[in-house]
């Protein structure tokens, strides 16, 4: 099911008065393999039509499994943006590299969906913003849960006011990450605990509270594990947001897998459990005047649902709500978190752009992948390698 606008469900299902856009997935890790590839077999508008890599096995066998001719190396990147096969990249490589991707694909004139976080610093999402501006192409930032019914659910909840005033919100987000190797543990390539999964709970306080923080604090525990020499093993953060709301959350790559958040207004809560996974079934628990309500939402493919919503934005030339802005906000608020951190005391963060909200309007499903695609020199970071 499609709901309205944007994207509509006669729009989204009549794809055949309309051409597909035709894509380049551009980093082939443990998510790309797992989550993207298969996706673009449930998202109608979309075509799967070139691999990015710097690894020629992955390059011939994806190539084979998904029927794609056109294989790239990074060096080989230029040519695949001009060979006049692609319309779009989705950008799936390490943080530190998204704003040289991005940039180099909006000088072709190649729309551009990118991975989150946005890039490492406020400088490299500016940088974006103004390359896909300069050359007229859309950039979306791939927040699935924008597009995910029972987040955008959940924001309907809190916008009518069943739950009253909205004053607090906290979450827990946690994982296993035991490949010493992954980049989610590395910090040139821009991993830690924020940077991953605290953007989760950061965007979803955000669209939550339909708001901005105005100042944050946050604090790290590390134990000392070797996997955990470049970056932390645990973050707890408190951010303020005007109108004196306050949402916490704590988030951990040494913990047992959580994933949640509880929003509580002055006349009861919501909770989501789960509230963050990429696949499975999700739900809510609604508990206003001491009963409670628990809504299931079926699996469905938020990959699919993301190449679906941004290939309707390329040919209704509307513009993503995840947009830049969106991304930078992010990026700006984990820096003031890091720079808590190092400072030891509550960082203000200057006023934030944005004018725009997710809303139940945007949900998307698409029906999930049939099966779990076996991942070539790729693991899991839950699992070593």
């Amino acid at each position: 099911m499609i709901s309205s606008n944007p994207v509509s469900q006669s729009q989204a299902t009549s794809q055949h008065h309309q051409r597909k856009i035709r894509y380049a997935v551009v980093g082939l890790g443990w998510f790309a393999q797992q989550a993207a590839l298969p996706a673009f077999a449930q998202a109608e508008n979309s075509e799967l039509i070139a691999l990015v890599s710097d690894d020629p096995t992955k390059l011939e066998e994806l190539g084979q499994k998904y029927g794609v001719q056109q294989t790239y190396s990074y060096e080989e990147y230029e040519d695949c943006l001009t060979s006049g096969k692609v319309d779009a990249v989705y950008i799936a490589l390490p943080n530190h590299l998204h704003q040289e991707y991005t940039a180099r694909a909006a000088k072709q004139s190649i729309h551009v969906l990118c991975e989150k976080p946005m890039a490492m610093t406020e400088a490299e999402c500016e940088a974006m913003i103004q390359a896909c501006n300069d050359n007229g192409v859309k950039l979306m930032i791939a927040y699935r849960l924008h597009l995910e019914p029972a987040n955008m659910a959940a924001v309907e909840v809190i916008r009518s006011a069943q739950i009253g005033e909205p004053r607090i919100f906290n979450s827990v987000f946690t994982q296993q990450v035991t490949d010493e190797g992954n980049i989610r543990l590395r910090n040139v390539t821009g991993g830690g605990t924020l940077d991953d999964i605290g953007i989760y709970c950061i965007n979803a306080a955000r669209y939550l509270f339909q708001d901005e923080p105005i100042e944050v604090f946050a604090t790290t525990a590390n134990k000392g594990e070797q996997r955990f020499n470049e970056v932390e093993e645990m973050t707890t953060a408190i951010l303020r947001f005007p109108n004196e709301r306050l949402a916490t959350f704590t988030v951990s790559f040494g913990a047992a897998p959580v994933s949640t958040y509880q929003i509580i207004g002055t006349q009861g809560d919501l909770r989501l459990d789960p509230a963050y996974a990429w696949q499975g079934e999700l739900k809510y628990y609604l508990t206003v005047n001491g009963e409670t309500q628990e809504r299931r939402f079926p699996p469905h493919d938020q990959l699919a649902a993301e190449f679906t919503y941004f290939s309707n934005c390329i040919l209704q030339n509307q513009d993503p709500e995840p947009s830049g802005q969106e991304g930078l906000n992010d990026v700006r608020i984990i820096r003031a978190l890091y720079q808590s951190i190092e400072q030891g005391g509550s960082v203000k963060i200057a006023q934030l752009d944005r004018a725009q909200r997710p809303t139940g309007n945007q949900s998307i499903e698409c029906s999930p992948a049939k099966e779990q695609p076996d991942l070539i020199h790729a693991t899991s970071p839950h699992e070593s390698s």
